[in-house]
């Protein structure tokens, strides 16, 4: 049985240069499903039109599950000291955090999710939930979960401040940290520091392979992110405070969403998609479903098709887990994009 509760999210108007709409980043939980994080694709994206690539790291650090030492004493992000106690029942507020609980080897204690969680943990979670902009305390409450671990602060700093209020422990690990900070926060709230610490320094590592690869490339490739949501439901590119500009910058292309002034995710308009000239056009596995797949995609965006990367044939789908959440995946998913962009660039 699904619960449906409201969780708080922020809605802000952006005006820039080529820009039509805007609304924040859809959150990495409103995801579809994908068998787990890093993982190449689910069967509902197993067969890509012909000359699309898949891009995906398949080496996301994993360990081997170990006893948490409880109670666990963390400081949230929004500068609250908090003890975690229980962990039994985690209500999790987005895949990213997910994604570290199952590299961990916790992922059945994933109790509540997002609804069309792109994690194997989210997607058999026994609770779901789906994001609104009320706040939604007694929703949460309603679970019966045994700790909160948001992925927001703009989204869940004010309702893990009314959780605590009544006593429900709640922490927030804020989705706009490096991925090996989030990675350590994650791990300290289940009371597994230590793993926590091998887990983040293999992410580092990855991070620093792609940056490695991304400085040895003389071209910067131009990429465009797509997303089939984000403002009104409309579809949108990926700008500035975004996983995806995140990803693309450090592996070595130009986030034209961020160029364009872009914050989060806003629409471009038609004529701006042209004049960005992309050279490459990314997006998710459950982005691709949404669109509704190719015909979906170019009817979504039709100049496309007028740009280098639409030209070309240019498109590489990416894990959502991977290209629109900071966490475990993300140096495996930087790596993979820096490879593919170095190979771009050698022609």
């Amino acid at each position: 049985m699904k619960n449906t509760i409201a969780l708080p999210t922020g809605l802000g108007l952006l005006l820039a240069a080529l820009i039509v709409g805007c609304d924040n980043a859809p959150a990495p939980a409103d995801a579809a499903p994908t068998p787990q994080a890093g993982a190449a694709a689910d069967n509902g994206a197993a067969t890509l039109p012909q000359g699309w690539k898949r891009v995906a790291g398949q080496d996301v650090p994993r360990i081997a599950a170990a006893a948490p030492r409880l109670p666990a004493k963390v400081r949230s992000d929004d500068g609250v000291e908090v003890d975690v106690t229980d962990i039994g029942r985690i209500v999790a507020g987005g895949d990213d955090v997910i994604a570290v609980i199952e590299a961990l080897g916790l992922g059945q204690n994933i109790y509540a999710a997002p609804e069309r969680s792109a994690t194997a943990a989210g997607k058999a979670a026994e609770k779901h939930f789906l994001f609104n902009r009320t706040t939604g305390v007694e929703g949460v409450l309603s679970l019966g979960g045994s700790v909160f671990l948001g992925n927001s602060l703009r989204r869940h700093a004010v309702l893990a401040e009314r959780l605590r209020a009544t006593g429900h422990a709640a922490v927030v690990i804020d989705d706009l940290q490096p991925p090996p900070d989030k990675v350590r926060k994650v791990a300290a709230a289940l009371g597994l520091p230590e793993q926590g610490e091998t887990l983040a320094t293999q992410v580092q590592a990855q991070l620093d392979q792609a940056a490695a690869l991304a400085e040895a490339n003389a071209h910067r490739p131009r990429v465009i992110a797509l997303s089939a949501s984000g403002a009104g439901g409309l579809p949108t590119v990926a700008g500035a405070d975004s996983a995806a500009n995140q990803l693309i910058t450090l592996a070595g292309g130009i986030n034209i969403g961020e160029e364009a002034g872009v914050a989060n995710y806003s629409q471009l308009s038609n004529e701006g998609v042209v004049a960005a000239a992309p050279e490459v056009i990314v997006l998710t596995e459950n982005d691709l479903r949404l669109f509704g797949g190719e015909a979906g995609l170019w009817k979504a965006y039709p100049t496309l098709k007028h740009t280098p990367a639409g030209a070309a044939n240019r498109v590489w789908v990416m894990p959502d887990v991977e290209l629109k959440s900071t966490s475990v995946g993300s140096g495996a998913g930087a790596l993979a994009l820096a490879q593919a962009l170095a190979e771009l660039s050698r022609g």
